[in-house]
């Protein structure tokens, strides 16, 4: 039997493993933290996305639109909350009825099940929005992603996965009779295959094993408020705004939640570490690295002003984040708003400041490198799962 390490114990990480176990590959998943899903799975928006924004034949479009059934029925099958119930993304104005219109084309074009309705039809679903009109999005759902993390992890352990926490990847190079070997700092493992699930450090591992991935992370935060308990009534389910073609992000946005509390948000505002979830949280090297990317001052020639520090200012200011959620649902004020948390988004960044827009997957001899999976991955899981377990066998097939 081929025996495969996979770094990284996200959701992604964790759907490679289980994919690479049910076709009899032994696995060794190493996470650095005490826990699974620590970062980008445990600090999302818990939502499942239906595919509608991405360009169609992408992976994410392929995967998302996949991944949106076949994520669902493992939380079913598995006993892991979830529920679909549909969004709507919402025009606040005549100028955003174009771009609403292409998403619609858009999701046609993906396989997504969607509807434009009037203004009257949107406030029979939420019927404190404010829009001219929607676009009633019905495959989106809300789902418990560390549930998710919690049921692969028992399936792995019950297949005879070896699992270890708190151990970090600090060494990779070639086997000396093919393969790879992995120090960990207490010993050096050997594998056939290497899988790099490693999210926010992914391009990190891949240099580590002597890949020179063409993207760089630089990590965002998105910053999330949620409703007060007496003022959550004022959103039945999804509401998002027709995203802005020119910018990075999708907007602030509001979801209710598997357990009826309501979040909203996030914004978007470059994280001074790659695990920086507050403004406190600051790392010299990882400021460093960021400075020393051509591809960091690129982005920030086109967004930083005004884009930029207008997240940064609402970022401080609670009257301006309830301001952005107001024109989605104009009864909510500052005062309706609590900060709840914040997740960091590994984004892969071309020198020439680009967002690399799908997922990207590098491969070398014995080696798969997943290097950008951010929004929407962890719908996407057990979709990218089975592209990567193919990978592995094709890394083992070209040698």
């Amino acid at each position: 039997m081929r025996e495969v390490v996979v770094i990284g114990g996200g959701i992604v990480g964790l759907a490679v493993a289980w994919e690479l176990r049910q076709r009899g590959v032994g696995v060794t998943v190493l996470e650095k933290e005490d826990h699974w899903a620590a970062h980008q799975t445990g600090h999302n928006s818990n939502v499942v996305h239906a595919g509608l924004y991405y360009k169609p034949g992408s992976f994410k479009a392929r995967m998302s639109v996949a991944g949106n059934r076949s994520i669902v029925d493992f939380a079913k099958e598995h006993g892991v909350g979830v529920e679909v119930c549909g969004k709507l993304v919402v025009a606040t104005s005549e100028s955003e009825l174009p771009a609403l219109a292409v998403l619609a084309e858009r999701a046609e074009a993906n396989g997504v099940p969607a509807k434009v309705v009037s203004a009257a039809e949107a406030r029979e679903y939420e019927p404190e929005v404010a829009c001219v009109s929607a676009l009633r999005v019905e495959s989106t759902g809300i789902i418990d992603f560390p549930g998710i993390c919690a049921a692969l992890v028992r399936l792995l352990e019950e297949s005879g996965a070896d699992l270890r926490l708190s151990t970090p990847s600090l060494g990779i190079r070639p086997g000396a009779t093919g393969g790879v070997e992995i120090a960990t700092g207490r010993e050096v493992l050997r594998a056939d295959a290497l899988v790099n699930c490693a999210g926010l450090h992914s391009d990190r591992v891949a240099r580590l094993a002597g890949v020179t991935p063409r993207a760089r992370i630089v990590p965002f935060r998105g910053e999330y408020y949620e409703l007060r308990p007496e003022r959550r009534h004022l959103v039945r389910g999804l509401i998002y705004p027709v995203p802005d073609a020119s910018l990075p992000f999708l907007g602030v946005h509001l979801t209710r939640m598997l357990d009826g509390s309501v979040h909203a948000g996030p914004n978007a505002v470059l994280a001074l570490r790659r695990e920086g979830y507050r403004w406190g949280d600051v790392s010299v090297k990882d400021l460093a690295e960021v400075a020393r990317y051509s591809g960091a001052w690129n982005l920030a020639k086109k967004y930083a002003y005004p884009i930029g520090l207008d997240e940064v200012r609402r970022s401080f200011s609670k009257r301006r984040f309830a301001a952005s959620l107001a024109k989605l649902v104009p009864a909510v004020g500052p005062d309706d708003i609590v900060r709840h948390g914040s997740g960091v988004r590994a984004q892969a960044l071309l020198p020439d400041g680009s967002m690399v827009d799908d997922f990207l997957i590098e491969t070398a001899p014995n080696q798969v490198h997943v290097l950008n999976a951010p929004s929407p991955a962890a719908t996407s899981a057990l979709e990218i799962g089975k592209h990567v377990a193919d990978e592995v066998s094709q890394s083992a097939t070209s040698r």
